[in-house]
């Protein structure tokens, strides 16, 4: 797994009890393991790779939810997760399946190198994907989720049509197993992401809302967004970011509130929706940055009780 987010925000969860010793949330209403506020489930992303040690992280932190990231799928290992799981009483929400090769997180080569639009990349990443579904049903997670690429506007391109052949068998491979598959926002429109969904067609199809991406590849306003696929968000990312301003770059993320992303309108209108779904903190930039996951979490529970 290239993607750097996943490995910044494993780093981020482990510094969060090196930094931290004895954590406490010193809030009163805090959410806590097996809890949730009204409907939704704050989490975070964490690897799992070492399930006994990464998942009592999650669990001293307080988060009821998780999104894993993994390298290496085994029975052994999926047997070891369920346990952990169960220990915790953790809720893995998706296994976030992706990869092999390099990921470029910019406009000139994230086309040709992201997700399963790239023709040379294909056979790999499905084969990964098939994979991750087996391991989402031998070790009970429900869903497996991922970038798919840059999938064109235009549903008369070749690699639009190419992209949705390619899908309809990774569904409904998912689908047989009882796994869901959740679109990961962001190198495509909500019209698009829509349309891809509605084509493929197997009926387990869903979106990983990430509320920044949108803003971030300059695809759409988060809020009106959701206003077009809200109906299939199953999760959300909490993350914020700037429009891009920049043709070769994507816009900069920043710190949650300070951003373009509207959380209280977000979760009001969620809220409209009926979700009741999981909420992943996620911060690329966090690194070893205690202070920014426990004031994100303070203040997404403050918003999602009052609105």
């Amino acid at each position: 797994m290239e993607r750097r987010l996943f490995l910044k925000n494993a780093t981020a969860v482990s510094a969060l009890t090196i930094l931290t010793p004895g954590l406490s949330f010193g809030n009163k209403n805090k959410i806590s393991a097996g809890e949730s506020a009204g409907n939704m489930q704050l989490g975070v992303i964490s690897g799992a790779n070492n399930p006994e040690e990464d998942l009592k992280l999650v669990r001293d932190l307080g988060f009821p939810t998780c999104q894993l990231s993994i390298e290496k799928y085994s029975p052994e290992l999926a047997k070891r997760l369920t346990a952990s799981l169960q220990k915790y009483k953790l809720k893995a929400t998706s296994l976030i399946c992706m990869g092999p090769g390099a990921y470029v997180w910019n406009f000139t080569e994230g086309p040709a190198t992201i997700g399963l639009i790239p023709r040379e990349k294909r056979p790999a990443r499905v084969e990964r994907l098939m994979q991750g579904i087996d391991f989402c049903k031998a070790a009970g997670i429900p869903a497996v989720h991922a970038h798919f690429g840059f999938i064109p506007e235009d549903p008369k391109d070749i690699l639009y049509s190419e992209f949705i052949n390619t899908m309809k068998p990774i569904g409904e491979h998912a689908l047989k197993q009882g796994i869901d598959i959740y679109f990961e926002t962001g190198q495509e429109t909500p019209v698009t992401l829509l349309r891809a969904i509605l084509d493929i067609g197997t009926g387990n199809l869903f979106v990983n809302y990430d509320t920044a991406n949108l803003v971030m590849y300059g695809k759409s306003n988060p809020l009106d967004g959701l206003k077009v696929i809200g109906k299939y968000v199953k999760a959300l990312h909490a993350k914020d970011g700037m429009y891009p301003v920049n043709p070769v770059e994507l816009g900069k993320e920043v710190p949650i509130p300070n951003g373009e992303v509207d959380f209280p309108k977000i979760i009001s209108y969620l809220k409209k929706l009926g979700f009741n779904g999981s909420i992943t903190i996620e911060y690329e930039l966090a690194g070893r940055n205690s202070e920014y996951i426990l004031k994100t979490k303070d203040y997404l529970e403050k918003i999602i009780s009052s609105s």
